[in-house]
């Protein structure tokens, strides 16, 4: 029994990695969509960051942390509007997963307070400027979960911010 135990563990260590993040999609009563600026990268981000799968935290609970922690709102995140398979030559591809954060009111806007050991500031982009902030497949993630939103069909497959289908 313990030879079958080590077996699949040596199994479960001999395959590929991958990676997973979660964000919230938040826009204000006008359509404009919240953006994070990290300090530690160039471009915006949403308020979102990596899954701790270690913990068995799920991709929504990762999104709902990572708001309280980035931007102190506590909110009860939506429909999950995006899953993206993002590639680099860097890293391992990253699972993104975006969840509709809802729309904020001025009250709720003026409660955002920023987790200062990762972010420098925070903004409302109209949504014709997103990819002006959100570099490469974000800004075309941002707009696939703004299409869903509109669309309501439901969440959308994305493979670095393209639809699939669309990939050729």
């Amino acid at each position: 029994m313990t030879q079958e135990i080590q077996d699949y563990a040596t199994y479960i260590a001999s395959l590929p990695r991958v990676l997973a993040g979660a964000a919230a999609l938040f826009r204000d009563t006008e359509g404009r969509v919240l953006l994070v600026e990290p300090n530690y990268r160039k471009g915006w981000a949403l308020p979102g960051g990596t899954i701790e799968s270690d913990t068995g935290e799920t991709p929504r609970q990762a999104a709902g942390r990572e708001t309280r922690e980035e931007i102190g709102l506590d909110v009860e995140l939506g429909q999950l509007l995006v899953v993206d398979w993002v590639r680099s030559p860097h890293r391992p591809p990253i699972a993104a997963y975006l969840y509709d954060g809802g729309v904020l009111d001025a009250e709720r806007l003026a409660a955002i307070s920023l987790q200062e050991e990762e972010l420098l500031s925070w903004k409302l982009v109209p949504v014709d400027e997103v990819r002006t902030y959100a570099l490469g497949s974000l800004g075309d993630r941002i707009l696939a979960g703004l299409a869903a939103l509109a669309d309501g069909a439901g969440a959308v497959e994305l493979v670095d911010g393209r639809r699939v289908g669309e990939i050729g």
